[in-house]
């Protein structure tokens, strides 16, 4: 019924300004404009309940504050649907976390110095080996080198830990056991809390990765 009525107003339109650049020009830029905010504004009506970078940086840093979990309908208000850079710009607020984690580093972009099997670590970076991921961290950004074998469920949880560790970094704290203790006490429950609330907490919603890496499993660098 919709498309039919804007098919019909269309071409009463189209007879209304024939011969009329200026009356032409004038309605398809300020049509242009009302379809564009009505495209925003039925973005902003949708509700996901998948894992995507944003959600998850949101809903970790509220549940790091306050224990809960939000819904993904609190979610949803809460989601950028512009680009970043145009909304960072004009807010007064901390640049979000999932902005400061890159997910799946290439190996061969790390310096010797930065390779867990290494007994040297550079001061400028801090690396953990937790089972199917590794996290480096240079200068507040936090890269994962994903293992081949990984799941989706460790892709997860090593991007939930790439933010807990920002999040840290950004607090000026001890990252290695501040961010290890975290993980070993709330993980779970956040996971829980997540199903508990209606978000499907099995993947992240992330772009293929490419680069993946291999080592023995189960050995940890200090």
């Amino acid at each position: 019924m919709a498309t039919m009525i804007g098919m019909a107003l269309g071409m009463l339109l189209a007879r209304i300004t024939t011969g009329n650049p200026v009356a032409i020009w004038f309605s398809f830029l300020s049509l242009t404009m009302f379809h564009m905010y009505a495209n925003y504004k039925a973005v902003r009506c949708l509700t996901l309940d998948s894992l995507n970078f944003e959600r998850s940086s949101i809903l970790l840093q509220h549940f790091i504050e306050s224990g809960q979990v939000l819904s993904p309908k609190q979610v949803s208000t809460m989601e950028h649907v512009l680009p970043l850079w145009t909304t960072l710009r004009l807010s007064k607020s901390a640049k979000p976390l999932h902005t400061n984690v890159k997910l799946g580093l290439r190996v061969s972009t790390l310096d010797h110095s930065e390779i867990p099997f290494i007994d040297i670590v550079a001061n400028s970076s801090y690396i953990v080996t937790l089972a199917k991921y590794l996290l480096v961290e240079r200068k507040g950004t936090v890269s994962v080198v994903v293992h081949k074998d990984s799941t989706a469920e460790d892709i997860l949880k090593s991007y939930i830990h790439a933010l807990v560790m920002v999040n840290l970094t950004v607090e000026q704290k001890s990252l290695h056991l501040e961010c290890q203790s975290w993980m070993d006490k709330h993980y779970e429950s956040f996971v829980q809390k997540l199903k508990l609330a209606g978000w499907k907490a099995g993947r992240l919603l992330s772009h293929s990765i490419i680069w993946k890496a291999h080592w023995s499993l189960g050995e940890k660098t200090d």
